[in-house]
């Protein structure tokens, strides 16, 4: 793949704050609405009418606790992931969403709402794509990220806590994995 152009620090943050606003016109236009996006617009597992949710879904969120709780994370990531390059991000993003969403539908056990399937995502990206480019600047970062997030990781094994899907989670996961793969640095054949 052709190497995405970096961006500078405020662009990234400059990015990274537009999805995030993103995120909060979307609640607010769901809290005048009543709520009635997150039923009509989550991920329904199994249900071809809740297919659409994969898409919509991580726009969604139940309450301002909810959207406060990925928002952090989102605009920490997704700035990181920014500095990268537009096109990298998208590709992080686009892999999370569509992993996290059809995770979601396959497995899920209840209407899923909630962005946390893409901060899961850009997480696991920034933890592993260090190993995948061989770069020991990447896997620095990749420790000092774990350091402040990785006790979120417990968050894709499945538990008890209602409202809480694992299953976002740990497809989220995956997804960012393989964007890692798809994102590695190719080296050049000798010979």
């Amino acid at each position: 793949m052709a190497r995405s152009r970096a961006l500078r620090p405020a662009q990234a943050l400059a990015g990274a704050g537009a999805f995030a606003v993103l995120l909060w016109v979307a609640f607010l236009v769901n809290l005048i609405a009543g709520g009635y996006f997150s039923l009509l617009l989550g991920i329904a597992p199994r249900r071809l009418d809740g297919l659409d949710g994969v898409l919509f879904g991580p726009l969604l969120h139940a309450d301002t606790s909810h959207l406060l709780s990925n928002t952090l994370p989102l605009l920490v990531l997704g700035f990181l992931t920014l500095l990268e390059g537009i096109r990298r991000f998208l590709v992080v993003l686009a892999c999370s969403w569509l992993a996290s969403g059809l995770g979601v539908w396959l497995t899920g056990a209840g209407v899923t709402i909630g962005a946390s399937g893409l901060v899961f995502g850009l997480l696991a990206y920034l933890l592993v794509r260090g190993f995948y480019n061989r770069s020991w600047r990447q896997m620095l970062l990749a420790v000092v990220i774990f350091i402040f997030y990785g006790s979120v990781l417990w968050g894709v094994l499945p538990t008890a806590m209602p409202g809480v899907s694992w299953q976002a989670h740990l497809f989220g996961a995956a997804g960012g994995v393989v964007a890692a793969v798809l994102l590695r640095r190719r080296r050049p054949h000798l010979g």
